[in-house]
């Protein structure tokens, strides 16, 4: 790409993700929904001025990570631990629900084959973190109760998919599953889930102890991104971008080193205020090109809106992806409306299930009128739960309070 071209898409991303964000607010909507709907707008659904080229898709991980960062800035590690035993059984739940459900209403009910039923589940297992904890943020509600239990399960969710996902695509590229690449992820994600804390620690001492006698400003902005630079890349080293391709989810992976580091500095308040103070900026800038992208990565011209198919499959399917979330929650020993919103959250798919689907296509896996019927699914699964958990939480927040 040139630079020129570059310039202009960035200019046209950031613009219309300020202009629609703006719009949404005053509709009484969450930001997020404008900036999404800048993507579709701008993107091959409607105008097609811009496509969702790899330099925007780098510029909005950057963004997600970043999101995540402040989210664990503001993060009480206290309740965040004692809501771990319940994130993990709505993690697991909502893992494996719509895993089964998704594979047997695509095998059993449509006939398609053990495979594509297979990645189908797979696709319906996504949450997307990003836009769960956006949501959550706008209306005030990250730090409640719920919104622990949500955090602390999307980011067990996002790990499981990766894996998942990492073993159907070797699995589609070879006819059986290369344990040595696959192996590579398993020993990834363990690694951070291992040294993620020592790290952020670690971390977390040394950019406090240099800021205090260094003379020229912006050691913390500048450190905390070269950290997503630096595991952007460690990502690429152990191998994780050869096994999913394009938008990579190695680079996922990274965001579970940012929340614990977040948490760590959270715990110095002061300190914690003025690293807010200093990358807010930075964060405001890179996070709405994430959606925005997210919106880009749709391209609704693609489907058939006329096939019975894809209507009956896409029925069953969105009733899947919602209820196979919702399940978990619905177990939980908490209040009626806690659950109701616990579930809601997990709903999203947004760019995870992309991912997903997108893999599927350029492997062979899906064919155009499968990858179309999870289109549909992943962009009502994406658009349509903020409407509801904003809605839900201004009717009901008294109760969730009481609960």
């Amino acid at each position: 790409m040139q630079p020129h071209t570059f310039i202009f898409y960035l200019l046209i991303v950031l613009i219309s993700a300020r202009l629609l964000a703006e719009l949404a607010v005053r509709l009484k909507s969450p930001a997020v929904i404008g900036e999404l709907f800048a993507g579709v707008v701008i993107g091959p659904s409607l105008f097609g001025w811009i496509e969702p080229v790899e330099s925007l898709r780098l510029m909005a991980e950057i963004g997600i990570i970043l999101l995540l960062f402040e989210v664990g800035i503001g993060t009480d590690i206290k309740r965040l631990v004692s809501a771990g035993r319940k994130s993990t059984f709505v993690a697991l739940a909502g893992f494996i629900s719509p895993l089964i459900l998704g594979f047997a209403i695509a095998h059993w009910v449509f006939g398609l084959t053990s495979f594509v039923a297979l990645f189908i589940g797979g696709t319906l297992t996504a949450t997307s973190i990003g836009i769960t904890i956006r949501v959550l943020t706008d209306i005030n509600s990250h730090q409640s109760r719920e919104g622990q239990i949500v955090l602390g399960a999307a980011v067990l969710d996002d790990v499981l998919g990766v894996v998942l996902l990492a073993l159907l695509y070797e699995f589609s590229i070879g006819g059986g599953v290369n344990w040595i690449n696959a192996g590579k992820v398993f020993v990834f994600i363990s690694t951070f889930f291992l040294l993620a804390p020592i790290l952020a620690k670690f971390m977390s001492v040394f950019i406090k102890r240099y800021n205090d006698v260094s003379e020229i400003p912006g050691l913390i902005p500048t450190t905390i991104i070269s950290l997503v630079l630096f595991f952007a890349w460690l990502a690429h080293a152990v191998g994780a971008p050869e096994l999913l391709g394009g938008f990579a989810a190695g680079i996922a992976l990274s965001r579970r080193f940012f929340l614990p580091l977040g948490i760590t500095l959270h715990t110095d308040e002061d300190f914690a205020k003025t690293i807010e103070t200093q990358m807010r900026p930075i964060i405001k800038l890179f996070t709405p090109i994430f959606f925005v992208v997210v919106g880009l990565s749709i391209n609704l011209r693609e489907i058939d809106w006329t096939s019975p198919v894809i209507w009956e499959l896409s029925g069953a399917l969105l009733l899947v992806a919602i209820a196979g979330k919702m399940l978990g929650a619905v177990l939980l020993q908490e209040g009626w409306h806690s659950r109701f919103m616990i579930g809601l959250s997990m709903v999203p798919r947004g760019e995870v299930g992309l991912i997903f689907a997108e893999i599927g296509r350029h492997s062979g896996i899906l064919n155009s009128e499968i990858h179309a019927t999870l289109v549909i699914v992943i962009v009502l699964t994406t658009i349509l739960p903020p409407f509801v958990m904003k809605w839900f939480h201004r009717r009901y927040s008294h109760h969730l309070n009481q609960e």
